[in-house]
């Protein structure tokens, strides 16, 4: 067993555990492996143990990395998506966790048309109100989810909190993201399973406030070194 093997079942055990501690069932929360700025090398070795969701920020690396890897891996573009990367997402991600305003969710709307993909949205909403934060702010976020995509399934939200957030503001800022949801769901009568929220310095606090989907790097492959 190589290292990050073993890092990613050391990482799937605390998920699984911080699950059960809030009297969660560990299978309603998906583990995101977030692959950036990592070989594809590294990517293999999870494979290899089992992993299949990966997340990518950059979509140079997701082009790169895609075509060469097993064709079953479920990419995720997680990080900022430009408009004139749109339709490269389409083409390699069946899941964006980063759609951020209502003009980017149309321009996906119509490529993923032209493309033949229905691929799986989370809107991004900055709950924190950063202006370092790529998110829509909450108006914004719920004029998108009632927009009616033809093409797109809107699946849930995405959030981040401030890097510097202690745990009672991780807390309310992902107990905030999963209160505008189920309100968002009761009011228009919308399907929004997931909750995409928590990483590796947070993952148990998001999980308790009723994450779905954890994006956990640095806990798996190691520090990124970004030469």
């Amino acid at each position: 067993m190589t290292q990050i093997q073993r890092q990613l079942q050391e990482v799937r055990e605390s998920v699984h555990g911080a699950a059960l501690a809030v009297g969660r069932d560990p299978a309603a929360v998906r583990l995101i492996a977030v692959s950036k700025t990592f070989p594809v090398e590294d990517i293999a070795a999870a494979y290899a143990a089992g992993q299949r969701a990966f997340g990518e920020n950059k979509i140079q690396e997701l082009e790169a990395k895609a075509p060469v890897l097993p064709p079953d891996i479920e990419w995720h573009m997680i990080g900022h998506l430009q408009s004139n990367k749109s339709a490269k997402a389409l083409e390699y991600a069946s899941w964006i966790h980063s759609v951020n305003s209502l003009k980017l969710l149309q321009r996906l709307d119509r490529q993923a048309g032209e493309l033949g993909k229905s691929p799986n949205i989370l809107i991004e909403v900055n709950i924190a109100g950063e202006a370092s934060k790529s998110g829509a702010s909450v108006e914004e976020a719920g004029e998108m989810i009632c927009s009616n995509p033809a093409h797109l399934r809107i699946a849930g939200l995405m959030t981040m909190p401030p890097f510097d957030a202690d745990e009672a503001e991780q807390r309310r800022i992902f107990g905030k993201l999963r209160e505008l949801r189920d309100c968002w769901a009761e009011r228009y009568g919308l399907e929004l399973p997931e909750l995409s929220m928590g990483m590796s310095g947070d993952f148990a606090v998001a999980i308790a406030e009723g994450s779905t989907m954890v994006r956990i790097g640095t806990a798996i492959f190691g520090r990124r070194d970004y030469v």
